[in-house]
């Protein structure tokens, strides 16, 4: 079957990613037809079930441009030839001379390729992230004369100059035909950039409550004895560097162990850590795991914390979909207040929203730990709230809507 929609990812498949697969899977159920193009090839050795449930076709882009140089020069002399290609090529050296770097160029040597490559029966383009890939798909889409839109979430839309994220808002200068975010804060800021604020829409990924059992009946720990549980990458956003301080700190008295899941450039650094700390005996790094296996951890734990930070550089979390992941499995939340994390929950009501330094932090893991009775209050009000207003499908309707409607199907 040809496949009207492209979509365009900036590595397939992706453990971190679990959001983009569920809305994949999502979206192909709901009868929307396309192929996968990812711009990286895997480097993770495991994958989530959603991601062999996806029927797509998965097409790999060339990751460096001297890899495949004869398939990189065959997709240029092809393309040179569309009517769209001068255009094309007048925005990326635009874009070039504001960035002259040698990943702006990988950005217009792939777009020849994947313009060249898409099926004749393309009806538009659509990116996940606000950066990479919506440069790749934008330049394409420029080239064959097609409709695109993006997906922001993060890093994408905190860390991108000004003038990009403009221009791709803008109809004036090709850009996108929607663009979707999952973040509150996200969509204002982007509104503020685009030519006209409708052209953002705020759909939240929610979560499909059908993937993941029924939570455990979780029998009452004994005051003082806790478990915590973290998943995230090992990057500075997340403020793991910080937790271990924290934890750090904890009273003598207080019998605990913290479990981490997930890889990350900080690893070494962040076991170091916990070493220098004098805890690493109370600490167990899983490294990255799938999503039953992060489940299965989930119910043996009785406190799921994550301490986002925003980076040095700008970049942060939008709302993390592993929050909601936990309040599916009604296990306490401490978190912090950044970026849409309070979107989701409210201080005191659906979990602990600490500072993220280490003093605070501490104080928050052992309120908890302490008190069985506010865990159990906190677990069940954010699974009603998960229930109620962060479900999957609401989002997806909104996103296929917009999708059918872009490439002339609605």
């Amino acid at each position: 079957m040809s496949a009207p929609l492209t979509v365009i990812v900036k590595g397939w498949p992706r453990l971190s990613e679990t959001f983009i697969a569920q809305e994949l899977l999502a979206l192909e159920q709901s009868g929307q037809v396309f192929d996968i193009w990812s711009l990286r090839f895997p480097t993770d050795k495991k994958t989530h079930p959603l991601h062999d449930k996806i029927k797509a076709n998965i097409r790999y882009l060339p990751e460096y441009l001297r890899q495949e140089p004869l398939r990189v020069l065959r997709a240029y002399l092809k393309v040179r030839k569309f009517a769209g290609f001068k255009q094309a090529q007048a925005l990326w050296r635009l874009d070039y001379a504001r960035d002259k770097t040698r990943n702006r160029i990988r950005r217009f040597g792939q777009a020849c390729v994947l313009a060249a490559e898409m099926p004749v029966e393309t009806l538009g383009l659509y990116a996940h992230f606000m950066h990479t890939p919506s440069s790749v798909a934008r330049y394409a889409a420029v080239m064959r004369g097609l409709p695109w839109a993006f997906s922001a979430h993060a890093k994408d839309i905190w860390t991108s100059p000004e003038w990009e994220k403009r221009e791709k808002l803008s109809a004036a200068t090709n850009g996108a035909n929607f663009g979707a975010t999952c973040t509150g804060s996200g969509a204002a800021h982007l509104r503020e950039l685009a030519d006209t604020p409708d052209r953002m829409h705020l759909i939240y990924h929610g979560l499909d409550l059908s993937r993941f059992p029924e939570p455990p009946k979780r029998a009452p720990t004994p005051k003082g004895s806790i478990r915590l549980l973290s998943v995230g990458r090992l990057v500075e956003k997340k403020g793991f560097d910080n937790l271990i301080d924290a934890l750090a700190l904890l009273p003598a008295d207080l019998d605990w162990q913290w479990i981490h899941i997930g890889g990350g450039e900080l690893n070494d650094v962040m076991q170091k850590r916990a070493v220098d700390a004098g805890i690493s005996d109370r600490v167990e790094w899983l490294g990255a795991l799938n999503q039953p296996e992060v489940i299965n951890q989930m119910h043996s734990a009785d406190i799921f914390v994550l301490p986002s930070r925003i980076a040095k550089s700008g970049d942060r979390d939008g709302l993390p979909n592993v929050l909601m992941e936990a309040a599916s499995q009604r296990l306490a939340i401490i978190s912090t207040p950044v970026s849409a994390i309070p979107e989701f929950i409210d201080d005191g009501v659906h979990g602990i929203l600490s500072d993220d330094a280490p003093q605070p932090l501490s104080e928050a893991i052992y309120t908890l730990a302490m008190d069985p009775i506010k865990r159990a209050e906190l677990t069940e009000a954010a699974n009603a709230r998960l229930k109620k207003e962060f479900t999957m499908m609401p989002g997806i309707n909104h996103l296929n809507g917009l999708l059918r409607k872009m490439c002339g199907q609605a």
